[in-house]
């Protein structure tokens, strides 16, 4: 039975055009900048994050982890599980509650740092605390719609994209 042709692609408007060049540019700034750590750490952006965080808060938890990079809890253990394993950091349970794990960065997880290329939180999330309120909520807004129209699945808001 012959195969029947597939149906062409719409059209892109020329609006719609530009938008998906922004967007390409985005995605492949973000992948480029994730690269160039993974190449010069051997960590990942998330990790790289990860680290930067615990370095700047001696002893935080998971749980403030998570918060601090806006990741569900689950994935900051994830995280912290390779860190750990990697000799980058190190976990404690010497506080009042027992059951909370306290983090410290390790001298391998501080020369991971030093060896990184800026920004340690990544570049979209370093561009977009140079936005101003007004900006930023028209960008909230109008990416709403096109997550509407996407309908992708809301969870993949808390993986970060540097994992």
């Amino acid at each position: 039975m012959p195969r029947r042709p597939l149906p062409a692609p719409p059209e892109l408007s020329e609006p719609a055009t530009r938008v998906l060049r922004r967007f390409r540019f985005v995605f492949n700034t973000v992948k480029t900048h994730f690269q160039q750590v993974e190449k010069q750490t051997g960590v990942g952006g998330a990790q790289l994050w990860a680290l930067s965080v615990i370095a700047s808060s001696p002893g935080v938890g998971t749980g403030d982890l998570a918060r601090a990079m806006d990741i569900h809890q689950s994935t900051a253990s994830n995280l912290v599980r390779s860190l750990v394993a990697r000799g980058y950091v190190q976990t404690d349970k010497g506080g009042t509650d027992k059951r909370a794990v306290q983090l410290t960065l390790l001298p391998a997880g501080r020369e991971v740092l030093h060896k990184a290329p800026g920004p340690l939180t990544g570049v979209l999330h370093q561009a977009l605390t140079t936005l101003d309120a007004e900006t930023l909520a028209r960008l909230d807004t109008d990416l709403a719609r096109l997550i509407d129209a996407l309908g992708g699945d809301e969870r993949a808001a808390n993986i970060p994209l540097g994992q």
